[in-house]
């Protein structure tokens, strides 16, 4: 069993698992900001002649270039969504950090392929075929280390833990786009190859760490091994194997597991109604992706530099500069995130952000619809106040969203789902944002605009505050929204926080789950077995 601390216990092993966690989402945010910068680099359209746009392109001849950029750096994302489904339906089985370590190797040969592309053979289909391997593995690790990071997490510092894998996306890009600029003064295949190969270092760190560091206890208790779920707790809380904390947190992963167990749990449980509302939750889940995507996030960062050439009528180096300056105010933009994620709580920064976003993109419209030099200058403020309010609100709040409001017997199914929604939401926004912006410059921005104004109610009746709240809250509050007949959100800002002992009480009082009545006050002992099919058993005083 993977249980491995690399000598790691407390605090140090909580940073060292998220320090693996934002290096395999750092991977997401290099091959967005890689791509922004390729896509019209020199070099790149030299080896894939296909992609060039003649200087005299009729209009239809400029639409099949469009279309064809847009494939070029959507199929990375049809490669995520596959990998997302792998990890719906077989990462419950595998486990997290197997996952993880399979992913990363994936995606390292993914990368190679795309290096390594042969001029003469077919270049275009190999460095595409390469970018769906490398999104396969992408998308195993990023359906899957929002889980694994979430379980290993105490409920105080979640959010404030799992944020770092949203801002570190950011960091990515704001790498790739100076590495990129960088290397744009080489004249040489050296331009392309080098960023699309330096993805490879960002994989071999996740590799290290899932092989380093231990699945999640909630993982090892649904596998029935209750032992190694208490050997990581201890370690995760740095205290002694029998004390009454490892063991009452134990205890209460093991009931939840059991009642999973009860409910004969599958996937199709996704499906369910009534008292926990798996269904409801994982629409939620998923409809904080589906709006980081139609919000029109991807939209400005694997375009910008496109955008700020194309639409926006600035030089090709000077659009490779600004580029880099939107991909360094994006990354410093991710810190306040870190500040409020907890104080100011899920909900309201997504209140915060969609209303900011919106208003953004309306600067931009209105800026564009005149065309004049004036006017753009006004557009790319919009464009640079949109990305500001994206990087510490909807960036992270996805990733976070769907661990926390799923229950457990959905958790990776209902996280999955969520990442899937973002994979295949991204690959239309790839899609269709050249074909569109040439269509109509102002128009995209008009259509984003709205999107992020009409997801302003969505969320303010839909989403549930989660902040500083155990993942078992979550279904008490669902399922007091269901049985006094109120809006879930409203039951959650009124409902104190709860410790195990009042989650179990409130359990019993709403019919969820008998097993919940184990104390967590109560002294326990543990006899452990080895996993030769005993129980743990439990002797309570």
């Amino acid at each position: 069993m993977w249980t491995a601390t690399a000598g790691r216990t407390g605090r140090v092993l909580q940073i060292c698992i998220t320090l693996t966690a934002v290096m395999g989402f750092s991977l997401f945010g290099y091959n967005q900001g890689m791509m922004s910068g390729l896509i019209a680099g020199e070099e790149f359209v030299k080896t894939f002649e296909t992609l060039e746009l003649p200087a005299d392109a009729d209009h239809s001849t400029t639409n099949y270039i469009n279309v064809l950029r847009g494939a070029v750096t959507a199929c990375y994302e049809i490669g995520c969504f596959f990998g997302a489904l792998f990890s719906m339906f077989f990462g419950e089985k595998i486990g997290r950090t197997r996952v993880i370590f399979t992913g990363a190797n994936v995606l390292i040969i993914g990368a190679i392929i795309s290096t390594a592309c042969f001029p003469e053979k077919w270049p275009l289909g190999q460095f595409v075929i390469g970018r769906v391997i490398s999104g396969l593995g992408n998308g195993m690790n990023t359906a899957t280390i929002p889980v694994w990071q979430s379980e290993c997490a105490g409920s105080h510092n979640r959010g404030f833990l799992v944020c770092f894998e949203g801002a570190v996306i950011a960091v990515g890009t704001f790498v790739a786009y100076w590495v990129v600029f960088g290397l744009s003064f080489v004249q040489s295949p050296v331009q392309w190859q080098f960023p699309v190969a330096l993805q490879v270092l960002f994989a071999l760190i996740v590799a290290t760490g899932a092989l380093l560091f231990p699945d999640s206890p909630q993982w090892f208790v649904m596998r029935g091994h209750d032992q190694e779920a208490i050997h990581v707790l201890s370690k995760l809380k740095n205290l002694s194997p029998d004390s009454d904390e490892v063991l009452s947190a134990f205890n209460f992963i093991k009931a939840d597991v059991e009642s999973s167990k009860a409910s004969n749990t599958n996937w199709k449980t996704i499906f369910t109604f009534g008292k926990t509302q798996e269904f409801q939750r994982c629409l939620v889940g998923c409809s904080g992706q589906f709006f980081q995507q139609f919000t029109g996030c991807n939209a400005a960062i694997y375009y910008s530099t496109l955008l700020f050439e194309e639409n926006l009528g600035l030089e090709k180096r000077l659009a490779l500069i600004m580029g880099g300056v939107f991909a360094s105010v994006y990354a410093l933009m991710t810190i306040p995130s870190f500040f409020m994620i907890e104080r100011v709580g899920r909900r309201n920064l997504y209140l915060i952000g969609f209303l900011g976003q919106g208003l953004s993109f309306v600067i931009t419209f209105a800026c564009l619809i005149k065309e004049t030099t004036e006017n753009s200058k006004g557009a790319i403020v919009g464009i640079f106040l949109f990305i500001s309010f994206f990087a510490f609100t909807l960036l992270p709040l996805p990733w976070i969203y769907p661990p926390e409001i799923n229950p457990l017997r959905t958790r990776t199914a209902g996280a999955a789902a969520s990442t899937c929604t973002n994979w295949i939401c991204n690959f239309a926004v790839v899609m269709f944002t050249p074909v569109f912006a040439a269509t109509s410059s102002w128009g995209v921005y008009l259509f984003f605009a709205l999107i992020n104004l009409l997801a302003v109610p969505f969320a303010f009746f839909f989403y549930v505050e989660t902040a500083g709240r155990k993942l078992e809250e979550i279904d008490i509050i669902y399922a007091k929204a269901h049985v006094e007949g109120k809006w879930a959100f409203h039951v959650a800002n009124t409902l104190p926080k709860l410790d195990l002992d009042q989650i179990a009480q409130e359990a019993r009082a709403l019919g969820l789950d008998a097993t919940l009545e184990t104390s967590g006050a109560e002294k326990t002992e543990l006899a452990l077995s080895s996993d030769d099919g005993q129980d743990v058993q439990r002797n309570t005083q």
